[in-house]
């Protein structure tokens, strides 16, 4: 039996993030002839059998402080999966515990990050991306398209998450995400949420988030219109993830920052309208597939480290805070697009998914085309080539390790 698998010890939004790379192994590998395993926290197993049900779940206690009762399940993981034989292991984070699952078994069947010779290893196409990461503002590869290409042939962009089509379920709201300053405050959303509220017909607003942003609902309630706040259902610390996703299901868009609530919302073809800012690149970890809509703060200073504290004392708000930002949001052709901040449309090409400039100015999207063609070469797909493609770039962008003697598990570039 054909056995492929994939290890995603991250968070929420990662797992969903891994949807195109588990299509692609459950089209080539179907019962009765070959089974797909997945490994994720435990936080996330009720999730991952739903979002993926043609799959073999595993769990791990990752996010948590370990003790008796997880250390023993985990040994029961890790006998099960010893006892199976796989053709291929897909480990998609780059940690120790992720590596260690993925050192049980041969290195040549290893994909993603490894353990080889004790050291930290990974494939040519992690090696590039690592490169890009110098430049992030230049690059422009969504992170589901990366984990997507260490498998064969992967499925088409187009055919993982349905495109966006507004339901008539009113206006959802994921209030922040885990950093705080890659979230917008109550100020900057009140009169986002109001101008939705209206364009969608004045249905409902369904406020989403843990318990522990239940206060910044209540400031933002504080901000708003009594129609508008009548008509909030304030969901925080409310839902299960799968809960989730019927709240999701039918909403006419859903606001949000970068958060895993946007790929689930995207992942149900429920319309998007994300705000990104601070550490948060659109070109990275945007909403995946056609029709959503982000605005990003494209500041000097951005993206910055998300590890590192402000020295700008977050400069990239005042783009978002710009009255002017309701205006385009309400749809309005006319409305002067803020300094530092560019609207995009979600599409997608032979790669991948992608953000296409719509409103403002976009300063760096010939590095970013050009970039992308570098990497669509390196992956034999055709994508036309961009006029930045120089062979400086080329040049930067390669070193000798990637075609000389490759370690086991890990293919020249020239055979990606």
């Amino acid at each position: 039996m054909k056995r492929m698998l994939v290890l995603q010890l991250a968070r929420f939004g990662d797992l969903v993030q891994t949807r195109r790379l588990l299509a692609t192994l459950t089209r080539d590998v179907r019962p009765p002839d070959g089974e797909v395993h997945l490994v994720v926290d435990t936080s996330l197993l009720g999730l991952a059998r739903r979002l993926y049900p043609e799959v073999a779940v595993h769990g791990l206690a990752v996010h948590r402080k370990p003790d008796d009762a997880a250390a023993a399940a985990a040994r029961t993981v890790f006998a099960e999966l010893a006892g199976l034989c796989f053709e291929a292991v897909y480990c998609l984070n780059f940690s120790p515990l992720a590596m260690a699952v993925a050192a049980m078994f041969p290195p040549e069947i290893q994909r993603g990050y490894r353990l080889h010779a004790g050291q930290p290893d990974k494939d040519a196409l992690l090696r590039l991306v690592f490169r890009l990461a110098r430049d992030r503002r230049g690059a422009g590869i969504n992170l589901a398209d990366i984990w997507a290409h260490l498998a064969d042939r992967p499925v088409a962009a187009r055919t993982v998450n349905p495109p966006a089509v507004a339901g008539d379920g009113g206006v959802g709201l994921a209030l922040a995400g885990r950093e705080a300053r890659r979230s917008l405050p109550p100020e900057i959303l009140a009169p986002v949420v109001r101008t939705l509220f209206r364009a969608t017909g004045g249905r409902r607003v369904l406020l989403f988030g843990t318990a522990a942003q239940a206060p910044a609902a209540r400031a933002l309630l504080r901000r708003l219109d009594p129609a508008v706040a009548g008509a909030c259902r304030n969901l925080t610390g409310q839902t299960d993830l799968p809960g989730l996703i019927d709240a999701l299901t039918g909403l006419s868009v859903l606001v949000t920052p970068d958060t895993g609530v946007m790929h689930l919302a995207a992942a149900l073809g429920v319309p998007v309208m994300a705000f990104f800012l601070s550490s948060a690149w659109c070109h990275e970890t945007g909403p995946y597939g056609a029709g959503h809509r982000v605005w990003q703060a494209v500041t000097e200073c951005a993206p910055c480290l998300e590890a590192a504290p402000c020295p700008n004392a977050l400069a990239c708000l005042a783009p978002l805070a710009d009255p002017g930002l309701c205006r385009l949001v309400a749809g309005s052709t006319k409305a002067a697009v803020p300094s530092g901040l560019v609207g995009y449309v979600t599409d997608c090409d032979a790669l991948g998914t992608l953000c296409r400039p719509v409103a403002g100015e976009d300063p760096t999207v010939g590095s970013r085309t050009a970039v992308r063609a570098l990497v669509a070469r390196r992956l034999g797909i055709d994508l036309p080539l961009a006029a930045d493609l120089s062979p400086a770039l080329v040049q930067a962008l390669t070193v000798e390790s990637d075609w000389m003697l490759p370690p086991p598990g890990r293919p020249a570039a020239g055979e990606w």
